[in-house]
C-alpha cells in the first residue's frame, strides 16, 4: 500500500524528550531509574497522569494527585518542579521540522498526535509550545482535547479519519514502545525514535525520498 501520510508524536520526536528530563530529575532526587514512567504505566488508565492527558484534570488538580500516586509507589516526587524541567527540555528539533516540510512538499499529509495536557493559565500555550507547531501540520490531535490518549486504539483511528487515509497508508513515529505497538495493531508502519537522525534515516527509506 502506498504511504500517503506521516504521523508524528511531539515530545521526544519533534520536540526534545520529556523522558530525558524526567530521568535527569530522578537522578537528582536519588530515586530509582524509570520510577516515574512505571507509576504512569502502573496507574493507567485511571491514574492521575492518564486523567491529565485525557483532559479530566487541571494541572493544579494533577500535581497533588500524581504525588499521591508516587507516594503510594514508595517515593516522593515534586510534580510541579518535574513539569518545569520537562517544559524546559521540550524545544523543537530543527531536523524534524525540515523533514516535515519536505514530506508536505512531496504531497503527503502530516499529522501531530500527542498526549498532552491543558494549561491552567488563561491564554497560555498548552504543553511546551505546541501552539507554535500547528502551522507545520495538516492535522493536529491532542489527547487533552479529544478525551483519548495513546495507546487507546481509537485515537489512532481518529487520526486516520482526519487525514482521510487507511491505517496501512500511514507511518507513525513515537518514542514509546507501547504507543507504537498499538499503532501496529491497526496496520500502521511504525518507527521508534530513540535518536532523531536514525529515525529520519529509517523514515526516508520507508518513503523513498530524501529528507
Amino acid at each position: 500500500m502506498t504511504i500517503r501520510a506521516v504521523i508524528f508524536d511531539l515530545g521526544g520526536v519533534v520536540l526534545g524528550s520529556p523522558l530525558h528530563a524526567i530521568a535527569s530529575y530522578e537522578r537528582e532526587l536519588g530515586i530509582p531509574e524509570n520510577f516515574v514512567n512505571r507509576v504512569v504505566a502502573d496507574t493507567a488508565p485511571d491514574g492521575a497522569w492518564s486523567r491529565l492527558e485525557r483532559g479530566e484534570f487541571s494541572l493544579d488538580e494533577f500535581f497533588p494527585a500524581f504525588e499521591a500516586d508516587c507516594r503510594a509507589a514508595g517515593q516522593c516526587v515534586p510534580a510541579r518542579v518535574m513539569f518545569e524541567r520537562m517544559a524546559a527540555a521540550a524545544l523543537p528539533r530543527p531536523s524534524m521540522l525540515r523533514a516535515i516540510a519536505r514530506i508536505r512538499e512531496r504531497g503527503l499529509s502530516v499529522a501531530a498526535l500527542t498526549n498532552n495536557w491543558a494549561s491552567d493559565e488563561q491564554g497560555a500555550e498548552p504543553d511546551a509550545g505546541t501552539e507554535a507547531l500547528r502551522a507545520h501540520f495538516d492535522v493536529f490531535i491532542e489527547s487533552s482535547v479529544e478525551g483519548l490518549r495513546k495507546p487507546d486504539l481509537r485515537i489512532y483511528r481518529l487520526a486516520c479519519r482526519r487525514l482521510d487515509v487507511s491505517p496501512d497508508q500511514a507511518v507513525f513515529l513515537d518514542d514509546i514502545g507501547s504507543n507504537l505497538k498499538a499503532a501496529r495493531e491497526i496496520g500502521m508502519t511504525t518507527i521508534k525514535v530513540s535518536e532523531p537522525a536514525a529515525a529520519l534515516a529509517e523514515l526516508q527509506q520507508v518513503l523513498g525520498f530524501e529528507l
